[in-house]
């Protein structure tokens, strides 16, 4: 017996019980209240109740112990799906004992794939793994394949909560190379992996387009509960791509599939998502009232991960309501369970959300205590996203009440301190967009403090975020709406979809003596639809067509873009392909045209003496034909034809059969052509993310590269440039490697604060635009030229030689210095620029001495000592035989004074300069 089966399986079965009475019922019974056990638990419980009665007449021991097993598995997942979860382990546990002591291996992993979803919903993970691992050892055993891959992939989907970069390399790319041949019981696990992975990774439009397949195929195979967990999840990638009111859609579908039921856990993840969907549009009054019931719903599966969620969420509600003697409650009361479940990202956000309430309440110290518990929490499980959000609490916090300075840290500058670490963090998350109120906090308490400069930089890279979101937001609202009108349509016909082919199929068998059309035509159904491509549904519907109709030719037309006529897309005879062709919706005689007009089958019977006007040339004689529209509920997709030299052979049989055909062709056809706008969409969303990474990593004043950019990249470029020096190294009598260096050059524009304090920020702004020109014109197209931060420019010469330093040092001052730069009311002014170096590696024969960022720190060391020598100049420190590879780099930068006096360093510069000592003499 499956695991799962189709619809079109439990239909059979409803049909094979209909006649029979007394003990014959048996054998039906127990698959059938099997296969209904979510689709219809009640009608399951009372077949099980019907075939227990019947066992007491079963004179097979073996055969009577197997099946009372089987359906004690029904009652405990009746039992598990109410939340009542000692009743269903108590059922649960001597159905395996049966099992085992029968030697069943695929009623042993039915057993424990049970336990396992008991476990997990008791918060008992590692017993849940545990069991799912002996379900798939059981059904290895057993050689059934599709239980073995459903448990793999049960096990996959908890792992990516752990892990999901392991999980990812362990499982991604082989489920994705599986998923044509997916069995569509196994396919609801495998496309919830893929989804889960994609949506973690922010890909929201393919994570959507999975969780649908996942929600289809879970209908499709009986697993409700697995089908509204993933409408919910549908949901939330339109709440990730801004479209809320679809989202409310989607979790609206998922709660009214999920009361019917009254399964707790069901009905609970719908609330609490739905919570987040409406938290999200700022309907907090609404989301409350939700809550409320969401928890309540819950409180049976309170050890559950998912009561867990639903406390975070009441949580972070009650801050956004002002409420935080509530909020400090609820994440009290997180924390509790994030220690009974160990789960660290519970206990990171229950300390992170205390100390947030605790703050508001005027509860400084311990608001403090609790941030810094969350911090280290963070730092340990090396989770990046939690240290951002924490920090900012803590800015937050010494911002809000007056307390120490901690230690290190300049007096009043705590919220700036910890507001700089947050941006830090930041920094090493890929894909991460900084909050523009991030940037924002930190031009206040720059402005606070004084420092103005930095206060409009922070104000600018604040601006520019929000310009970036906004792009970003309406770019995935409009792909959000893409992504929804390609399958809407398809998945609110899908249950009419399926019960259109039950009605063929059941109209088909009322036609047979036996079952035999019926299975037939449902395996076919089975086989049509799964195909993704029009051209491998038309093969299928040929193929098969053949096989039960009397056929000399099969022509299938599609109505084209305009509705105005219909096109010949496939048409064979006797084995040969026809011509491609058109016909006018208009035709008067055409009875294609006729049949997709009046959206009705036509039947043609013609003697040897009528005149056929629609007989394509070439083609043999015909004397029965019939054509049947392609429909899908009220739309119209064409029509399908069927020809025969024979007279009269399309009865009311022939009817029915083709009939039955259209409809499966026309679901395969409408999928197909959905499928193809989901994967232009899908497309479209990546190339349009793409875009909005290159701009991420581009500066919009002058189109230079940012520092996010060599964030990204540098470590690559070193890592080569180390490998060629430790190829070098092998063979130290050699001269060093050509074009094997890094050379940072860090440019400065001389007194740029004149500018815009006499000419405005509009003109610094030419200034800084005009920049780039001069820089290209200097470098090549592989450097690197970045906007390193207000007048400040960052150039990274790569695969360059450290002997050419000091000239492309003194291009760059010249290119600035030799030409006005042009403003836009005619102005003309002249400016100068302050230039400082450094090579990596550092010391060549120890490239390891100091990191791309110290060289960057020796350049903005010589950057100053230009600057201090009196500007429009260019200066740059080198490494020296007397240079010890055993230094600390900060004492090197602390005393560069000694180091250059005494050998260690070597300045080099355009003019006569050396470095200053504390007191200001030169040495």
């Amino acid at each position: 017996m499956d695991m799962f089966a189709l619809d079109d399986e439990v239909t059979r079965l409803e049909f094979a019980l209909s006649p029979l009475r007394g003990l014959p019922r048996l054998a039906v019974l127990e698959p059938l209240a099997w296969h209904l056990r979510q689709r219809d638990t009640g009608r399951a419980l009372a077949l099980a109740d019907e075939a227990e009665a019947l066992l007491a007449t079963c004179q097979r021991e073996p055969d009577r112990q197997r099946i009372a097993a089987r359906l004690r598995l029904v009652r405990s997942e009746a039992e598990w799906m109410w939340a009542k979860l000692d009743a269903a382990q108590e059922m649960a546990d001597p159905a395996l004992r049966t099992f085992s002591a029968l030697d069943d291996a695929a009623g042993i992993a039915d057993a424990h794939w049970l336990q396992a979803l008991i476990a997990a919903d008791r918060g008992d993970h590692a017993r849940r793994d545990a069991e799912l691992e002996a379900a798939a050892s059981q059904a290895r055993r057993a050689g059934d394949d599709m239980r073995a891959r459903i448990a793999e992939a049960a096990s996959a989907i908890w792992t990516a909560y752990r892990d999901l970069v392991g999980a990812q390399q362990r499982w991604g790319r082989r489920f994705e190379a599986e998923l044509a041949d997916l069995h569509p019981a196994v396919a609801p696990w495998v496309h919830d992996f893929l989804g889960l992975v994609a949506a973690q990774s922010s890909d929201f439009g393919t994570a959507a387009a999975h969780f649908l397949r996942t929600r289809d195929t879970a209908l499709a195979t009986g697993q409700v509960r697995r089908a509204i967990n993933a409408g919910t999840n549908v949901g939330s990638c339109f709440t990730s791509l801004n479209d809320h009111e679809a989202a409310l859609e989607w979790m609206q579908r998922s709660l009214e599939l999920a009361r019917p039921c009254g399964w707790p856990l069901s009905i609970g993840v719908c609330l609490i998502q739905t919570t987040e969907a409406l938290r999200s549009l700022g309907r907090l009054d609404a989301a409350q009232e939700l809550m409320v019931e969401a928890l309540d719903t819950l409180a049976p599966l309170a050890s559950s991960r998912t009561y867990a969620i639903a406390l975070q969420y009441s949580a972070d509600l009650a801050l956004d309501r002002g409420h935080h003697t509530l909020a400090l409650d609820s994440f009290r009361q997180l924390e509790q369970r994030a220690e009974s479940l160990n789960q660290v990202d519970f206990q990171i956000e229950s300390r992170r959300g205390q100390a947030h309430a605790l703050s508001h309440l005027g509860r400084p110290q311990e608001s403090l205590q609790a941030a810094h518990a969350a911090l280290a929490l963070a730092q340990r499980a090396n989770d990046a996203a939690p240290q951002v959000r924490t920090l900012r609490v803590l800015a937050d916090i010494h911002a809000r009440h007056s307390l120490p300075t901690p230690d290190g840290v300049a007096a009043n500058g705590a919220p700036l301190h910890y507001l700089q670490q947050a941006l830090a963090v930041a920094a090493t998350i890929d894909d991460y967009t900084v909050p523009g109120e991030l940037f924002d906090a930190l031009a206040r308490e720059h402005a606070s403090l004084g420092d103005y400069a930095e206060a409009y930089d922070s104000a600018l890279r604040a601006n520019a975020v929000r310009e970036s979101t906004r792009s970003l937001a309406a770019t995935n609202r409009a792909i959000a709406m893409q992504v929804q009108q390609a399958t809407e349509r398809a998945r609110a016909d899908a249950e009419h979809h399926r019960q259109l082919a039950s009605s063929e199929a059941k109209r088909a068998e009322t036609l047979q003596q036996t079952g035999s059309t019926l299975e037939r035509l449902s395996a076919i159904g089975q086989e049509i639809t799964t195909h993704l491509d029009a051209k491998a549904v038309f093969k299928a519907l040929d193929r098969h067509v053949h096989g039960l109709l009397d056929v000399s030719s099969l022509i299938i037309y599609l109505l084209d873009a305009d509705a105005q006529g219909l096109n010949a897309v496939f048409g064979v005879e006797n084995g040969k392909a026809l011509p491609a062709f058109h016909v006018a919706l208009s035709s008067p005689t055409s009875n294609s045209a006729r049949c997709v007009r009046e959206r009705r089958e036509i039947l043609v019977d013609l003697t040897p003496d009528d005149d056929n006007p629609n007989r394509i040339p070439g083609t043999l004689p015909i004397l029965s034909a019939l054509f049947t529209p392609l429909l899908i509920g009220d739309r119209i997709l064409g029509a399908m034809s069927i020809q025969s030299p024979q007279p009269q052979v399309y009865g009311e049989r022939e009817q029915l059969i083709l009939r039955t055909l259209c409809a499966f062709g026309a679901i395969a056809l409408d999928n197909a052509a959905t499928y193809r706008q989901l994967t232009a969409t899908l497309k479209t969303l990546h190339e349009t993310r793409a875009r909005v990474e290159e701009m991420s990593l581009t500066d919009s004043l002058t189109g230079l590269r940012n520092r996010r950019f060599l964030l990204q990249h540098v470590e690559t470029d070193v890592a080569m440039n180390l490998r060629r020096y430790d190829e070098w190294q092998k063979h130290p009598e050699q001269p060093l490697p050509e074009d094997a260096d890094l050379i940072f050059i860090l440019i400065d524009l001389d007194d740029f604060k004149s500018v815009n304090d006499t000419y405005g920020h509009a003109a610094g702004d030419q200034v800084l635009e005009q920049m780039r020109e001069r820089l290209e014109t200097v470098f090549r197209e592989s450097d690197y030229l970045i906007r390193w931060g207000g007048e400040e420019f960052l150039v990274v010469a790569r695969a360059a030689n450290r002997a050419d330093a000091e000239a492309v040092s003194e291009r760059v001052r010249a290119v600035v210095a030799d030409r006005v730069f042009e403003l836009a009311d005619g102005l003309r002014l002249a400016k100068t620029c302050s230039i400082g170096f450094a090579c990596l590696p550092f010391l060549p024969a120890h490239p390891r001495l100091l990191t791309w960022a110290e060289v960057v720190e020796l350049a903005d060391k010589a950057l100053y000592l230009a600057k201090d020598g009196g500007r429009n100049a260019w200066a740059g420190f080198f490494g020296t035989e007397l240079t010890p590879p055993d230094v600390l780099f900060p004492w090197l930068l602390q005393n560069a004074e000694p180091a250059t006096r005494d050998g260690m360093l070597r300045l080099v510069s355009s003019m006569d300069l050396t470095v200053k000592s504390a007191a200001g003499s030169k040495v």
